[in-house]
């Protein structure tokens, strides 16, 4: 079992960068693959981009594509997800998750089994 902590939010203008992080305890994190969501408010949770336990595959949201970076690093249990090119509309809570997802479906909530609490975004024009 493992607990996703996220951190690295707050607030930035427009067009500038941010990283988030996600620790896990556990040492079978490094067996997970690990993806981003987010959820903004008046809005359903929206998968963000994702990155396979071994690193060597990530998905990511059209809308992120470009502008997004997600990686690992297994020994420190942690998970990045570096923002560049911010937009007000990725104003959000960003959640990492974490599951052994089979087949293509990285982009479904529902798969992913351990969920942190969170951390907010907000992007200002």
């Amino acid at each position: 079992q493992v607990q996703p902590v996220e951190s690295g939010g707050g607030l930035v203008l427009a067009g500038g960068s941010q990283r988030l992080s996600c620790v896990a305890s556990g040492r079978t994190f490094s067996y997970y693959d690990v993806g981003w969501f987010r959820q903004a408010p008046g809005k359903e949770r929206e998968f963000v981009c994702a990155i396979r336990w071994s690193g060597g595959s990530t998905t990511y949201a059209d809308s992120v594509k470009g502008r997004f970076t997600i990686s690992r690093d297994n020994a420190k249990n942690t998970v990045y997800l570096q923002m560049n090119s911010l937009k007000p509309e990725d104003t959000a809570v960003y959640y990492c998750a974490a599951g052994r997802i089979l087949g293509t479906y990285v982009g479904q909530a529902p798969r992913y089994d351990y969920w942190g609490q969170g951390t907010q975004v907000t992007v200002s024009s």
